[in-house]
């Protein structure tokens, strides 16, 4: 591992869930409601280090690595569904002893907090998500416009590669992900590789992708789960994302008049690797 992933692996621990063992990082402390942070895909806990630093004076901010991402582990065999990731996630808040926090997401951690969201809508959640901030993520799977490498994996068997694919394939798919007008930062792309190839991962990412046919089918629950909710929803969103395009906020403040929209100019998909000062500057903003 690079020195920067070793570091981060050391700022952590792994929790034991279902058998598997869960990468979990808090950073601060404080007396308010924890922030909660969950990653993308194919991103990890890591892609949010330096906005949690900014984030994690006087507050306690946890972030996870969701299971086959990052330093969690990867088994070939896990399905990988949306539901059951927002079950983990469920599930280490309960052993963090969190009874009520922040639920920051970004790209696929959204539709996982859109879970939780319905879930909480209905009572049956085991925490209370006091407010919700969202960044770049496809919360409406129909506007979405996918990269060449994503349609291209949901073409494959739904099952772990036989080997992972090679380092320049992923570097091309990542940086389609960015987009010309806000191209990756220097080092953004080895490191989002490093810790996708951490553990085998690249052979999952063809199942892992299949999210995109789950969230497909469960549009409807899942806008409930945002337009339903009763506490403070914000969007904070790069206009530059050539996935996520900012049609997606508009959409939202049609069904969710009360969502607060802030869009990010010359910012693209990823704002916590593009932006992370002015990121962890208005999630501040919104916890008052």
């Amino acid at each position: 591992m690079s020195g920067d992933l070793r570091a981060w692996e050391r700022r952590g621990r792994h929790l034991e869930v279902d058998g598997n063992r869960i990468f979990v990082v808090e950073i601060g402390e404080g007396t308010g409601a924890p922030l909660v942070i969950v990653h993308g895909f194919p991103g990890s806990s890591h892609d949010f280090a330096e906005v949690a630093e900014r984030l994690g004076s006087g507050r306690r901010v946890v972030l996870l690595d969701l299971l086959g991402y990052g330093l969690s582990d990867k088994p070939a065999s896990a399905r990988y569904s949306l539901f059951e990731q927002a079950d983990l996630v469920e599930a280490v808040l309960g052993r963090l002893d969190i009874g009520r926090c922040v639920l920051i997401a970004h790209d696929m951690g959204d539709t996982v907090v859109a879970e939780l969201m319905y879930r909480h809508n209905l009572g049956v959640l085991g925490f209370v998500p006091e407010q919700v901030i969202l960044t770049n993520g496809s919360i409406f799977i129909d506007l979405a416009q996918l990269t060449s490498g994503q349609r291209g994996m949901l073409r494959l068997p739904a099952r772990a590669l036989p080997f992972p694919p090679p380092r320049w394939l992923l570097a091309r798919a990542i940086d389609r992900s960015f987009s010309p007008r806000a191209p990756a930062p220097a080092g953004a792309i080895d490191a989002l590789i490093e810790a996708i190839e951490r553990g085998g991962g690249g052979r999952l990412l063809p199942r892992q992708n299949r999210y995109i046919l789950e969230r497909r089918a469960h549009q409807d629950r899942w806008t409930a789960g945002l337009v339903e909710y009763r506490e403070p929803l914000a969007l904070i969103w790069g206009e530059c994302d050539p996935i996520a395009v900012p049609e997606m906020t508009a959409r939202l403040l049609e069904l969710r008049p009360d969502t607060a929209v802030t869009v990010l100019p010359g910012i693209g998909h990823w704002p916590q690797l593009e932006a992370p000062d002015r990121l962890a500057e208005l999630i501040g903003q919104r916890l008052g």
